[in-house]
């Protein structure tokens, strides 16, 4: 039986198609134990984040260049939704995104004796209240970001 692997992921950053050397998601949920006495007492309800990172070669790169000249400059780019999409054999995963905001953190990385592609690394942070959804289940519950636009 077919299982997902990093070959089957499609990646949408936000009307683009790009083709990602690696990618990461990583979720931060302050939400902790609650305790009386040092007992253990229930829980409470933390802040949270999501931030990740692409590795891109230089073609898919050129992609977010047009994108940023077309905005005016990189910093201008708006927070864009990603889809992160993946279908083998009878599973699927579809892992969105949403309000995301670019930053550039190794331009280059020149090595002339290797024999790989140029890569760039491009992290970003979650921004929209939406925040990520897996399989259509959003992380937060709907009271979380009630009045929040």
């Amino acid at each position: 039986m077919a299982k997902i692997g990093g070959m089957n992921f499609d990646v949408n950053v936000g009307d683009l198609l790009v083709h990602v050397e690696s990618c990461t998601l990583d979720i931060t949920d302050n939400s902790s134990v609650a305790q009386t006495r040092g007992v253990p007492d229930g829980y409470v309800d933390g802040d949270v984040a999501a931030a990740g990172e692409m590795e891109l070669d230089t073609t898919n790169f050129n992609l977010l260049i047009d994108a940023a000249r077309s905005a005016g400059s990189f910093r201008e780019l708006a927070p864009f939704d990603q889809v992160f999409f993946a279908k083998a054999g009878d599973e699927e995963l579809r892992v969105e995104a949403f309000g995301c905001r670019l930053k550039i953190s190794s331009l280059l990385n020149i090595d002339p004796k290797g024999a790989e592609k140029t890569k760039h690394k491009v992290p970003f942070d979650v921004s929209s209240p939406d925040f990520i959804h897996i399989n259509g289940v959003p992380y937060l519950a709907a009271k979380e970001i009630e009045g929040l636009s």
